[in-house]
């Protein structure tokens, strides 16, 4: 399936946000993740079904100063 991730083009073969996001290689440590621009909560991420052209943002936290 075809979708946006982070604005890129990305071809993958997992049918939620849980497992798109083991099949990309991020790690279960924190992180946030919208879809469609909403937010999805950790906790509703292997319930929450990717569809063709789907819009997933993921967001890692920066150290900085």
């Amino acid at each position: 399936m075809r979708l946006d991730l982070n604005g890129t083009p990305t071809e993958i073969t997992a049918t939620t946000l849980a497992e798109a996001l083991t099949e990309l290689g991020y790690q279960t440590g924190a992180l946030a993740t919208a879809l469609n621009g909403r937010f999805v909560p950790a906790g509703e991420r292997a319930a929450t079904p990717l569809r063709e052209g789907d819009q997933i943002e993921v967001l890692a936290p920066m150290q900085g100063g």
